[in-house]
């Protein structure tokens, strides 16, 4: 490796970012590669009707903000749409998009986040902070939903409260694994169960199908030999990171994941060397949510050992996580064969 490449090329451990809380709202839009989403262009698969179903559903939605045109004397006084709506589904069948594109066709002032970055906004802020922040917005669109943690659950079910209580409308999104029949799955009914003072008020719209990213693309992440690792890494663009993968572990375990959007910030590329299959839950975790940010911003991924679709151990994909590991395995297929969508 050249002089001059060695200078183009850093490490991601020696980033520490630093996230305020009015960087964290100001970083509530969608991804970049659904900058452009709209219902239009989402394509729905037409093995899975409820695809179709479900843009029908986000376009009524948008409805909502809509003047009736009952005019002043109408006899019939249309019924108030449902302040919300939940996109149940496997990963892969595109509610992201619909979020987005219902995100995109909202009027006035919007957010659009993940789950962990809208606790994060808490967490920097504070709570009666971040719901007078949020407060006002049109729509408050939260994609992947977690209910893992039972109490930011219930502190999110309370802000949603909140926020609907004061006139804004909420979407979410949650992913289960795709044709799973139950296991391991983010329903419908556990959402509505955890968020039990608001079901009410929540539509719940169920998406069938395939994983998306796996329609077109081999089902392996490409693993690099040490030889084809190295000529590959010389041939990453400037601003790309060469790192050791049990290095890189180590370095997310001192970053809270809310601040890993700062961390690939400007990232082309990254390598990762001698990936290893991961042992502990927190750093598969961690890891989880590292692939989110890559797979937000579109960084590719060049690596070496294992493959990055088998770093998760066989108890993990049978476990309680079972859901984020499917679709971390997802993202990192797609971002390691240069085919992300």
């Amino acid at each position: 490796m050249t002089s001059d490449q060695k200078l183009a090329l850093a490490r991601l451990v020696d980033r520490s970012p630093s996230l305020s809380g009015t960087e964290i709202a100001a970083q509530l839009v969608p991804p970049r590669q659904f900058q452009h989403a709209t219902l239009d262009n989402y394509v729905p698969d037409a093995d899975y009707p409820s695809q179709s179903e479900a843009v029908d559903a986000v376009r009524g939605f948008l409805q909502g903000w809509k003047p009736s045109g009952g005019g002043l004397f109408s006899r019939r006084k249309a019924t108030p749409p449902l302040p919300g709506l939940y996109l149940d589904g496997g990963f892969g069948v595109g509610k992201t998009h619909l979020l987005a594109a219902l995100w995109h066709g909202a009027p006035g002032r919007k957010y659009f986040g993940t789950f962990i970055e809208y606790t994060a906004l808490i967490g920097a802020l504070g709570y009666q902070q971040a719901v007078q922040l949020l407060r006002g917005a049109t729509l408050i669109a939260i994609d992947e939903f977690e209910l893992d943690d039972p109490g930011d659950t219930m502190m999110m079910t309370r802000m949603l409260g909140e926020l609907i209580d004061s006139g804004s409308r909420v979407a979410a999104t949650s992913n289960t694994p795709p044709n799973a029949l139950g296991e391991g799955r983010f329903a419908a009914s556990d959402f509505l169960r955890e968020i039990h003072a608001m079901s009410s008020r929540f539509r719940t719209i169920r998406i069938d199908g395939l994983d998306y990213r796996r329609r077109a693309i081999e089902g392996h992440a490409v693993s690099l030999g040490n030889a084809e690792f190295d000529a590959a890494v010389k041939g990453l663009p400037r601003g790309s990171t060469v790192d050791d993968f049990g290095a890189v572990l180590s370095h997310l375990a001192t970053i809270h994941p809310s601040k890993y959007v700062k961390l690939v910030e400007g990232l082309p590329a990254i390598a990762l060397k001698d990936v290893r299959q991961i042992t502990a839950q927190t750093d598969a975790l961690r890891l989880v949510a590292f692939i989110d940010r890559l797979y937000d911003d579109q960084v590719e991924i060049v690596a070496s050992g294992t493959p990055l679709d088998q770093v998760f151990a066989d108890d993990m994909l049978g476990g309680g996580y079972r859901k984020k590991y499917l679709r971390a395995i997802s993202r990192m297929i797609a971002l390691t064969t240069g085919q992300p969508q």
